[in-house]
Formats: C-alpha cells, structure tokens, sequence
C-alpha cells in the first residue's frame, strides 16, 4: 500500500494535516498505514494507537444504540419525542427559516424518534447559519464541558424550532436528543449504555467519552485549517472545541449524543465491520439483519433533496462540491444513492459517516469491506476523502 501512502503525504507536505492514518478491511483481509505526525510542533510520529477525537462519528453508535431498543419494543419509530421528555411540550417553532427568533408559530405535528434518527425533527446546529443556530450559541448550548446531557436537552427545549417537523432537512443536534431518550428509558447515563450494549460485547476498549490520563500522550493534537494563509494553527487550550462547541478529555459527566467519544482506527474498525452482519467477531448479536437494512436505505422521501450540509466554517467558493449529493439518509448514517452524482465510484448502498476534525469511514456490504482514515483537522481539505475514497474503489 505505498501507493496510498504517497498519495496521503502529498496532504501533509502541502501542509493540509499533521498526521494521517488509514484502515482497510476487505473480507479477511486488513491494510493499513500511518504518514505524518501527532504533534507538527514536536514532531512526534503517528502511533498504531493514536487516540481521535471522532466528533460526529458518535451519531452512528449513538443510532446503533437507540436500533437496538427498536428491536426490543422499547421505543417506536412513531413515538413522539415528549412521550419522553416533556420539557419539549410548549415547542414552538419559527414562522420561516428566516425569522426572527421570537417570530414563531404554533407545531403542526410533533417531532418523532424517526425525526431524530433522520435530522427532519427541526433541530439545528449552532455552526449553521440561521436564527436558531445563532440561538444555540447565545444560551450556550453544548458550550460546557461539565453539564450532563439531560441538562443541555433542558436548554435545548427552550429554543423554537428551525422548520416544522418533516418539512425539511437540516443536520442537527437531534442524535443528542435521542441519546438524552436512551437514558430516560434505560435509566442509566449514556457512556454507561454505549458501554454495556456496544463497546462491552464488541471489546472496543478504546472508545470512550474520556480517555486515562496516562493516554494523553497518545491523543493526536487538533488543528484548524487557515485557507486565507494556508497554514495549520494547532489548538492549544483544553477543552478543545468547534466554534463554541467543547470537547474535553478528562470530564467523566460529558456524554452526548452527537459528538464526544475517542477512539483508535483499530478500535473503531471493530465497529465498522460488525455493521456488515450485525454480529461480533466472537458472535455478540448487536443487532439483527432485518434492523441493519434501516441503516443503508434511504428513508427520506424525494421532496428532501438534495440534502447539504452548507460548511463547518469552510470558506465557500467556486471549487465547493457539496458532497453530500449522491447520498439519501438511512437510520443515523449516510447512504449512497446515485453512482452518477458520485464520479461512478462506489457502491449503491455504500454507507458510512464522518467526523469534524476529516475522520471518516464507510462500509460497503457488497464488497465485504469497510474503511477508514483518521486524522485531527477542522475544515479540512475535502481532498483527502476524495483522494482515499477513489484509492479504494480504483484498487478493490
């Protein structure tokens, strides 16, 4: 794989990223590779066990999480949210994406599970730019690194809503709406159910919302990309965070449902490869075949796309490609629809997800494999997915 090597150094000669690591499971067979540094400033090398902050690739474990309550008649894909969690009863929601946020009206309908699972619930991100995003920002939504989840829910509730509910699509905080309904209905904290139903029976030993401190050194600094002077500036304070955003590594109360966990390319690959068939390697049913076919299927109806999600403070211009095209949205993780729309690479029903700081993985049942790449920089080149992505479907 010296191939794949040199096309991902050319990334960290250009200055785009520090370090880079990649996995590549096929059938029985597993690639991988390391290129570049965990720290640029000291020039420590990339680990076999480097730790990654995964940032948005905790939706789909949080969504493999909330399935398996599915399978058990725990919750219903048409359960509406406040059958849970009340504080969201006087809902209101704004009037036209573009109102002010006192500019509201009543709820048609209520957001359901399935909303969550789908980003058709009417939530918002707080990097996105609209009023309730902006709103976010304001109260301080996800800011702290000490509050619980079911305390963030709480302020989240007091925020109208974006758009009625299955009106649109909007990537949002909704996975951290249904894991705060995890822990409603199992009584138990996030972590600890993530821990028990996946990361246990799977033996992820690595994937965690707080690392030991003795594994600090193994954590991979992050970086922002400057695209006005083409450098990387390293962030140096802890917690370390996405706009406002914080992302701690010691804090044993943080866990939410959209982005917080740690985990290792080789830890995180477990996970990958048991959504092939739903079962360990040493045969731990996590969930059954029926309930995997919800994750690479299309559930949005056709009046959703195109589905974008518009930047994490990515400079838009002429060389922006909304990446997002060729895919529909499955229960929690992306899924591709269109091979013409996608360069004819891939697969249909290629599905997978990514993180904020260019972590990113897909598994393709129909070629038995799944793969990753690890790596810690905030608006990241798109480049270096497009390079991997194309790698693999040109040589497998």
């Amino acid at each position: 794989m010296d191939q794949l090597n040199k096309i991902l150094t050319k990334h960290i000669d250009d200055v785009r990223f520090p370090g880079i690591q990649w996995q590549i499971n096929i059938k029985n067979q597993i690639y991988s590779g390391k290129v570049g540094y965990n720290n640029l400033e000291t020039k420590e090398p990339v680990l076999d066990n480097t730790i990654y902050r995964i940032w948005s690739m905790t939706k789909p474990v949080v969504a493999i999480a909330a399935l398996q309550l599915l399978e058990q008649n725990k919750i219903n894909l048409n359960d509406e949210i406040i059958k849970y969690l009340p504080e969201f009863v006087n809902l209101k929601v704004l009037k036209n994406k573009n109102s002010s946020i006192e500019d509201v009206e009543d709820l048609k309908i209520n957001p359901t599970i399935k909303d969550l699972f789908l980003h058709t619930a009417g939530f918002s991100y707080n990097f996105l730019a609209n009023p309730v995003g902006k709103k976010y920002d304001e109260i301080k939504l996800f800011h702290s690194d000490i509050t619980t989840l079911e305390e963030e829910i709480k302020k989240l509730a007091e925020v109208p809503l974006l758009y009625q509910p299955k009106s649109s699509w909007v990537y949002s905080v909704s996975m951290d709406v249904l894991g705060r309904i995890l822990e409603v209905i199992l009584n138990d904290t996030l972590q600890n159910i993530l821990q028990k139903n996946i990361f246990d029976p799977l033996e992820m030993h690595e994937t965690k919302f707080t690392i030991p401190v003795d594994s600090e050194y193994r954590v991979m600094q992050t970086y922002e990309y400057d695209q006005i002077n083409s450098k990387l500036h390293r962030q140096i304070n802890e917690p370390q965070k996405i706009g406002n955003y914080k992302y701690p590594l010691f804090e044993n109360n943080y866990a939410r449902g959209g982005h917080g966990l740690f985990s290792t390319i080789s830890d995180f690959s477990i996970f990958t490869k048991m959504l092939h068939t739903g079962i360990s390697i040493k045969g731990h049913q996590i969930l059954n075949k029926k309930t995997l076919k919800l994750i690479n299927t299309n559930a949005l109806e056709n009046y959703y796309f195109p589905i974008e999600i518009p930047s994490i403070g990515i400079v838009r211009d002429v060389n922006y490609v909304n990446d997002l095209e060729a895919y529909g949205w499955g229960y929690g993780f992306r899924t591709l629809m269109d091979l013409s729309k996608n360069n004819n690479l891939g697969s249909l029903g290629e599905f997978g997800w990514a993180g904020a700081a260019s972590t990113y993985f897909l598994v393709d049942n129909s070629k038995e494999m799944s793969a990753l790449i690890m790596t810690q920089v905030l608006n990241g080149s798109p480049e270096l997915k497009k390079d991997f992505y194309k790698f693999i479907y040109t040589n497998f």
